[in-house]
Order: structure tokens, then sequence, then C-alpha cells
């Protein structure tokens, strides 16, 4: 008689666990056939079983996914995309920008006034007026503009279903690295607020992959760095373009180039990491896509502006007011017959120069860890030792009191870089300490992008030295 074990039916299951069990030999995960195939006999209930009332929007998904999420045009078309993002973002900020800076110049002239008619002291306009509002003033002027195209930008392509595409397509590279593909949500986070995206890192499962995703979360511009960024890329890697279309799209090529950079270092600190204090074997990402929708705009602007755009920019103002007040009082209690700020700036000018910045500048990133978007305004007042934070009106000068100073266009590249890699706000270490609840790792977060942050920028300076370039 025949044992029932080795019935037809019997023998196709042994045959399919016989070659599960050598895939997982051959070391090639069955996971992905797995889940194919709770996939596939799902599609299959629901042909014979749902009556799609929209087939044509269906296969129009299905078509547009197969472009958007494949191997040659996936990448091409993320990067086109966030450049386009960049350049609508840069081109729309200038003239609000402006427009702010004229507002906060008109009314701090009123202030002025009104300290004057009830005979203030000195000291007192200097605080109030020249470091708290002047402080406060340069954060919104250069801050808001961007924020409130940058964001609804972003969640519009959230609300059409692009990003979860995204996520899809560094799932790869995030898995090779030994993050997780989740990690790529996580990083666009981080375009807008770093402090913003270490809680979102909570989608994360693994905890492991969480604190990746926390450390290098850091190396993608955040919304204080843009300003930065921006203005010395269109002032001098885009000064050789007249017209005003050209340098926009030379400035956000640049940027483009900074984004790809940081994204490099990401993959490449999460590697080393995943092979040294943090090893393991990463997760598995199983996501399914959403279909394309068409978003709501208007409610998506004006939901997005208030829970992103207003809470960022109440957070910045928060810790660059005290920022503001702090810089005045170092540019302005003398020591020697010199400001403390100018004798900070003689102290690191050696160290600066070896990494082809100055003085100045490494003291405007240590005075800046509160908020980034700090940095350019106290470099300014060191330059003009003016004892207050510049006015945006004198923007249109800027580049001629860098190049008073010594710049290069080196200069502006190791900044750019510094800016890019250094330690993250002082708002996202106490985000990070809060999340991981140690210190060692809030402590890390700082050190590992601080000391990324000098070898490159030292590595740099030195080679374009050595072939004369500059």
């Amino acid at each position: 008689m025949e044992s029932p074990l080795v019935t037809k039916k019997g023998a196709d299951t042994l045959d399919s666990l016989l070659a599960a069990a050598k895939n997982l030999a051959d070391g090639s995960s069955i996971r992905d056939e797995i889940v194919s195939g709770i996939y596939g006999v799902s599609s299959s209930i629901c042909r014979d079983t749902v009556a799609y009332r929209d087939k044509k929007k269906l296969n129009s998904t299905n078509k547009l996914d197969a472009i958007v999420t494949s191997k040659i045009w996936g990448f091409p078309i993320m990067l086109g995309i966030l450049g386009i993002v960049f350049w609508i973002t840069i081109a729309g900020a200038n003239y609000p920008s402006s427009w702010l800076a004229s507002l906060f110049g008109f009314i701090e002239g009123y202030l002025t006034a009104g300290f004057q008619v009830v005979h203030a002291p000195d000291w007192l306009h200097g605080v109030l007026v020249l470091g708290l509002y002047r402080g406060t003033s340069w954060v919104i002027s250069v801050m808001l503009p961007p924020m409130m195209i940058f964001f609804p930008v972003f969640a519009l392509l959230e609300n059409f279903g692009y990003l979860p595409r995204v996520a899809f397509n560094m799932d790869r590279l995030f898995k090779k690295s030994g993050g997780h593909g989740k990690q790529a949500l996580t990083m666009s986070m981080g375009f807008g607020c770093n402090a913003a995206a270490i809680l979102s890192t909570r989608i994360i499962e693994s905890p492991r992959e969480r604190m990746l995703a926390i450390l290098t979360n850091n190396f993608v511009p955040c919304n204080g760095r843009w300003p930065t960024l921006i203005l010395l890329s269109s002032l001098f890697m885009a000064g050789a373009a007249t017209t005003g279309a050209l340098r926009t799209l030379t400035t956000a090529s640049v940027l483009m180039g900074i984004v790809l950079l940081g994204i490099v270092v990401t993959l490449t600190v999460s590697w080393v990491m995943s092979k040294t204090a943090l090893r393991g074997v990463p997760t598995h990402y199983t996501l399914e896509l959403p279909p394309f929708r068409r978003p709501h705009i208007w409610k998506t602007i004006l939901v997005s502006s208030k829970e992103k755009s207003l809470n960022v920019l109440t957070r910045a103002i928060v810790v660059a007011a005290p920022a503001g007040v702090i810089t005045w009082m170092l540019g302005n209690i003398f020591v020697g017959g010199d400001s403390i700020l100018n004798h900070m700036a003689a102290f690191f000018d050696p160290f600066g120069q070896l990494l082809g910045m100055d003085g100045f500048i490494i003291m405007a990133f240590i005075l800046g860890l509160p908020a980034n978007e700090i940095v350019l305004p106290i470099l300014l007042m060191g330059y003009m030792s003016s004892g207050a934070m510049v006015e945006m009106d004198s923007l249109g000068s800027i580049k001629d009191i860098f190049l008073d100073h010594g710049w290069t266009w080196l200069t502006a590249l190791s900044m750019m870089l510094f800016s890019l890699l250094h330690y993250p706000c002082g708002t996202t270490l106490i985000n990070i300490y809060k999340e991981t609840k140690s210190m060692k790792w809030a402590v890390l977060s700082a050190v590992i992008p601080l000391g990324i942050a000098i070898g490159v920028t030292f590595t740099v300076a030195q080679l374009v030295r050595l072939f004369g370039w500059v």
C-alpha cells in the first residue's frame, strides 16, 4: 500500500520545502519569495472577488510605478524631482526674504527711536534691539520663506504618494549599508528639521537600525543650514552666471551636489557603524505602496505650514533669541583693548586655516550651536566688528565683506562642507538624548559628525593647495 505521505500533493510540498532549504543554505533569503507568494495569493483572491470600479486608474498607478521604481529610471527621477524642489525653493524665497528684512529694518528704526526718546542706556538698546531683536529677525527673514515653500512641496509629494516610492528605491542602498529602508523617510524629514527627524525615527522598530538613523540624520542639511549653503553657492560657486535664471540653476546644481555628498556620507557611516559598534543583521522591510492620488493642494499647504513650518520656526526663535544676546555681549565686552569675540577668532585662526577657513568661521560655528540659522549673522558681525548682528540690508555687499577678509572659492567650499557635516544643533542633541536615554550616544552623535567634518575639510583644503588650484 502506498503511504499517504508520498502522494502527488505531498511530494510537491516536500520538493518546495527542499528547494527553500537549498536556497537558504546557499545564503539567499527566501523571505522575498514568501512575501511575493502571499501577495500573489492576495491578488488572485482580489481578482476573483473584488470588482474594481476604476481599473483604468489602477492600471495607471501600476504603469507609473514601473517607471518611478525602476532600477534604471528610479534614481534619476528622484534626483530630478529633488532638484526641482530646490530650484522652486531658491527662486521663490528670494523676494519674500528681502521684503521681511525691509519690514524688520523699518520696525527696528522705530524701536531705536523709542529707546532714544526714553533715554535708555546704550547697553540696554544693544542687548534688546541689536542683540535680541536683530538676531530673531535674522532667523525669521532667512528661515521662514524657504520653509513656507519647502515643507508644503514635500507634503504635496507625500500626499501624491511619491515619498513611499523614494523609500522603496532607497531600501536597496540602506539594506546594503546595514540600515533600514524607512531610514529614507527619516532622512527626508531631516531636510526640513533634524530635530523633528530624530522623533520620526520611531517608525523604525529595530533599536540597532533606529540608532543608525539617529546617528546619520545630521548628514542631510536642515532648514537652518540652507541659508548658508544657498548664499555661499550663489556668491562664489555661481559667480560666473550673469542671468538670474542661470544663477538659480547653478545654485540648485551645487546644492544637489552637496545633498548627494550628504547621502554618500550617510550610507558610508551606516555601513561602518553596522560593521563595528552597531553590528547586526538588517531587518527586512516590506512596503505596500499606496496608490497615487490627487493631493488636496490648499489643505496640504495650510496644514504643513502650521504643523511644520511655524512649529520649527518657533523652536528656532526660542533658541536663537538668547544666542543673539550672548553674541552681542561677546562683541561688546573688551579685554586688553579688544572684544572677546575677536580674541576667540584669533585663538581659532590657525586651526581654521588648516581647514580652509579662518578663526571667525570656526567661532561662528561654535556660537551657532543653539541654532544653525545664526551662524552666518555671527560671522558677519565678527567681520564687521560692529558689536551687533549685521542688518539684512547689507546683504548686497556681503561678497565684498568676504573678499576683504581673504575669502576664495576654497573658503566658501570649506564652510559649505563643514556646515553640511558638522555636529547637530542644540535642539537636535537634546532630542537625541531624550530618545536614546543615553549621554554616550548623544555625545557620539556630535563627535562623529565633527570628526568627519574636520577630516573632509582638511583633506579638501590640503589637496586644493597642493595642486595650486587657489
